[in-house]
């Protein structure tokens, strides 16, 4: 890592999780350096104990006006706490500057087993719903550092926030459980909620191959002075990721002749193939309860890491716990763009407003400011969502709202996609072959790790594939507005005896749409096909994700899995596209088409499979989604 990654890293602080969600900063603010929070605040480092002994080191920043006492807000996280020393200040930004411009008690701390923290590190730390006086978990700690801070940190008002971004928003989701009676606001931001059904590790039971692979030697490394010395990065060798995981061969081969054991985790994830009782426990929606704090739930609707997480921590969090204040926010962002970056762009999609900042000061800082100082200035949105297609915000009162209106787009002969049934005949199907030889990319952006961008990318490289099936409507007539999660309905065949099913949503533009300015890299937009939504289902799990059962070769079966909701007007004059592919790699990892255990899979358990999708009036293959009536001028 480079010098600029190390100072931006440090600067988000805890906000945001290590290098991994790092681009290029936007410029440095002048106004909040290092030196600047040192002019404003005083820097403490704690060690707190929490029920059975263990001390967590806690950093905490106290501000120097003492002219009222000011609310805590507390980030845990596994990503260190650099720099250290109670002599050193980081520079703020995103939302750490916004937050420390209006005065606050600014706490973070690393998670037991991690930097300056005693313990054991267990990745997703299941909790213990019958904990014993010295039993601990994720909500114990929060729990007892909470109670800590508000005794022992001066001049505090006794009032306490608690919010972090991916992991250590799964810390945030966890501390707001049982909560302490000081917790008054949480935000858990993409959130960790669910690693094998839609966050991070798997969708719908299928592995995310080029996003997790580094990550996890990444975060195992073990260093001489972890409190000062970077962690080490895998080193590809080279910048093409589709290439380094198609040559690495066989899942097996990923430690064999790569990571050769230096990082335990991801062996011990193989391990787990299937739904079993380690994943279970790691589920934390049911455990979403006896939560007594306002909550605001974040997300980006192009999060490729984690927007599972935020949709589903809302919908529990407002299951399990009638009367609170449960809020959801979704904007049009990547992973954790919303607390360090503009917002306005992604690729080459523009939003045109700086979404993230008026995020920042418009939505966070008065959510806090309300519940937390006592500011009567703040009315809870239910769900304020950014409508991409039109770039607009809109507040609903329910989330899917009220209105919306379940529709069916089924697919046609000749390519063609429609809101009417299909009148084709009962054995009607189309066809290709899957070739794990030729496995279709996810992006044609050369990438070790992900593109940021391919959640919006242009799908046109995909649609002349042979293998892959392309069906999209007429123009439309007027704007078409979906929200909320869409229902994919398949009806296949495979030659083989497994098969993944990628299903993908594109808004693909009018011909005659003005290409972006400035347009550095060329991009034409008349015809760009923009994916909107996208997901896999591992066919093996169609009947349950802890016994998975092999396809009867030439046998129609039906597939249904949900993809996770979106808010995306189709713009008139545009056309609504679905694709559907057996591989997105590496996005995913390849399925060899034959019913084995894919992580001790052998190169000769790879064959090609002729795939089918039928589409006849009793078979008939469609994406059912909700539709929200049209929002024309003075109504």
């Amino acid at each position: 890592m480079n010098a600029l990654s190390r100072a931006v890293l440090g600067l988000v602080l805890v906000l945001l999780p290590a290098a991994r969600w790092i681009r290029a900063a936007e410029e440095k603010p002048t106004d909040t350096t290092d030196a600047w929070l040192a002019e404003h605040y005083t820097k403490y480092e704690y060690r707190i104990p929490m029920r059975d002994g263990v001390r967590l080191f806690t950093r905490v920043y106290v501000p120097k006006d003492d002219s009222q006492p000011w609310p805590i807000l507390l980030t845990r996280t596994p990503y260190a706490l650099k720099p250290y020393g109670a002599d050193h200040y980081t520079d703020a930004a995103g939302s750490l500057r916004t937050l420390a411009k209006d005065t606050f008690i600014l706490a973070a701390q690393d998670v037991r087993g991690r930097f300056g923290s005693e313990g054991e590190f267990v990745h997703v730390r299941p909790y213990r719903p019958n904990k014993g006086p010295k039993d601990t978990d994720e909500s114990s700690d929060a729990w007892d550092t909470i109670d800590w801070l508000v005794k022992n940190v001066p001049g505090n008002n006794g009032k306490v926030g608690l919010f972090g971004i991916s992991y250590p928003g799964f810390y945030t989701a966890l501390g707001m459980i049982d909560s302490h009676p000081a917790l008054k606001a949480a935000s858990p931001q993409a959130p960790i909620t669910e690693w094998f059904m839609g966050d991070d590790l798997h969708h719908n039971g299928a592995l995310f191959l080029t996003q997790n692979f580094w990550f996890f030697y990444y975060l195992a490394q073990q260093v001489e002075d972890p409190l000062h010395d970077d962690l080490k990065q895998f080193n590809f060798k080279t910048p093409d990721g589709y290439d380094f995981f198609f040559r690495m061969g066989p899942l097996a081969n990923s430690d064999k002749l790569f990571l050769k054991g230096r990082a335990p985790a991801w062996n011990e994830f193989l391990t787990h193939p299937t739904y079993d009782a380690f994943w279970q426990a790691r589920n934390i929606r049911p455990h979403l309860r006896n939560i007594h704090c306002a909550v605001m739930t974040v997300g980006g609707w192009y999060d490729a890491e984690d927007l599972f997480g935020p949709l589903e921590t809302y919908r529990w969090t407002e299951r399990l716990n009638p009367g609170i204040t449960n809020v959801l926010v979704m904007g049009p962002w990547s992973h954790g763009e919303w607390g360090r970056g503009l917002g306005d762009k992604l690729g080459p999609i523009s939003f045109r407003a700086k979404t993230a900042e008026f995020y920042r000061e418009q939505i966070e800082l008065p959510f806090f400011r309300h519940f937390l100082k006592g500011d009567t200035n703040y009315t809870p949105t239910e769900a304020h969502l950014f409508e991409t297609g039109t770039d607009r915000w809109r507040r609903f009162d329910a989330w899917p709202p009220r209105g919306a209106v379940a529709r069916t787009l089924y697919f046609h002969a000749r390519g063609t996609l429609a809101f009417d049934p299909t009148g084709d005949g009962v054995s009607a199907f189309d066809e290709y072959v899957s070739d794990p030889a030729k496995p279709v990319p996810y992006s044609l952006e050369p990438s070790t790790r992900y593109s940021r961008s391919y959640p919006v990318e242009d799908q046109r490289f995909a649609a002349t594939r042979p293998d892959v099936l392309v069906y999209e409507t007429e123009p439309l007539e007027e704007d078409l507005t979906l929200v909320g999660p869409l229902q994919a309905t398949l009806h296949v065949s495979t030659s083989g005896t497994d098969s993944d099913w990628v299903v993908k949503l594109i808004d693909v533009y009018a011909g005659d749409c003005p290409d972006p300015d400035p347009n550095p890299t060329n991009v034409k937009l008349g015809g760009y096909q923009q994916l909107v939504r996208g997901d896999v289902f591992r066919g093996k799990f169609r009947h349950s994700f802890e016994k998975p059962e092999p396809f009867e070769p030439g046998k129609v079966t039906k597939i249904e899995f949900t993809l996770t909701d979106l808010c995306h007007a189709f713009r008139r004059g545009h056309r609504v596209m679905v694709q559907v592919q057996s591989s997105w790699f590496p996005l995913v990892d390849r399925n060899p088409q034959s019913f084995v255990n894919i992580p001790t899979a052998k190169p000769e358990d790879f064959r090609k499979a002729t795939q089918r999708v039928y589409r006849g009036a009793h078979a008939a293959s469609a994406l059912t989604v909700l539709v929200l009536p049209v929002d024309k001028p003075g109504h």
